[in-house]
């Protein structure tokens, strides 16, 4: 086992978000569960809303955020692995305007197929994305089983009245992404030996990026909503947005950023199968699809970028904002009065 390469990612079908249940099924269990009912009134955010995290409050001036995400192989490193996975668990904390406080590690491992020196460096990789968001790598818990597993749960706080849910958007909101689309896409070609040792390396560095400016605008009223994209695609959280403001969006198609070498894949159908699974959910609710164009709306994303909703008429403080400190951020849609359809996709 020591002496030959292990590819981790040959130990999972999927990999990464693009491993989530297809939408569907999950609000099917969900609602089967009684999932969405809550009668804590402390209870501030739960699974009603479909956000990024559950948050409690515990007193007038603080309110605990908690998280758990987790998924199967994404890279064949083990240390990038780690690294992937805490980012894209931190994540969640950002898109609720909220400081990260500390995490924990969920690992599940083969030990008796791949070596535990593997899953100590997914752990490092962890451990030092969580170093990078100021935090600790508190504890966690670990089980043997068939296929590599790991993530974290993150502990983060808030002001209750700084909460920055995914359903607070207004009439007339921009709508910007701080990274760029395609993640799925170049996991695929990762998987598949396909993609370059250039294109790998603009794929960790997207991934592994915190979201950290999240922390940031949960201190400014001029942001209205956050939500961060990943495993149902840019489409299903955008939807998401819409729904819980009751709005739809104009989705600008041509100002939506790609990673280098995605379109290329997408010509040569070098893309994950739970694209389709997402679209067969969401495809009643949208408008101006064009051929492929639902490749990249629905390319399952692992530590992608934040969704921010801000007001029309703070764009000059908001990109101001966002030049400070040194984040990039693509204007990608408008919010617009409830139409026919949730997501008007146009290509003006």
């Amino acid at each position: 086992m020591e002496n030959s390469p292990v590819l981790l990612t040959e130990w999972s079908e999927g990999s990464g978000c693009g491993c989530k249940i297809a939408p569907a099924v999950l609000e099917q269990i969900l609602h089967a569960s009684g999932s969405f009912a809550s009668k804590d009134t402390q209870l501030l955010v739960g699974n009603s809303s479909k956000d990024d995290a559950a948050v409690y409050q515990v007193s007038e001036e603080i309110a605990v955020i908690n998280t758990v995400d987790f998924f199967t192989p994404i890279v064949d490193d083990a240390f990038d692995f780690g690294r992937i996975s805490a980012a894209n668990a931190i994540s969640d904390v950002y898109a609720m305007g909220g400081k990260p406080l500390f995490a924990n590690a969920i690992l599940c491992w083969p030990v008796e197929k791949l070596s535990p020196e593997l899953a100590a460096k997914a752990l490092a990789g962890a451990k030092q994305i969580c170093n990078e968001a100021g935090i600790e790598l508190a504890g966690g818990h670990s089980i043997a089983g068939k296929d590599p597993v790991f993530g974290l749960s993150v502990t983060g706080m808030v002001h209750p009245r700084k909460i920055k849910k995914n359903e607070g958007s207004q009439e007339g909101d921009l709508l910007f992404l701080t990274k760029p689309l395609g993640l799925g896409v170049l996991a695929t070609a990762i998987k598949r030996k396909k993609i370059t040792p250039e294109e790998y390396q603009k794929f960790l560095e997207v991934a592994c990026q915190l979201n950290r400016i999240g922390e940031i605008l949960g201190n400014h009223e001029e942001v209205h909503a956050i939500t961060d994209v990943t495993g149902f695609g840019l489409l299903g959280h955008a939807l998401e947005m819409a729904e819980g403001a009751d709005l739809s969006i104009q989705l600008y198609f041509h100002q939506l950023p790609l990673l280098e070498g995605v379109n290329e894949y997408i010509q040569g159908f070098v893309f994950p199968d739970n694209t389709y699974r997402n679209w067969n959910a969401f495809q009643g609710k949208v408008s101006g699809v064009e051929g492929m164009d639902l490749v990249v709306l629905c390319d399952p994303q692992t530590s992608g970028g934040l969704l921010i909703s801000v007001a029309e008429e703070n764009l000059d403080w908001f990109e101001m904002t966002m030049a400070l400190h040194r984040q990039t951020a693509w204007k990608v849609g408008k919010f617009l009065q409830k139409g026919d359809f949730r997501i008007q996709v146009v290509h003006d």
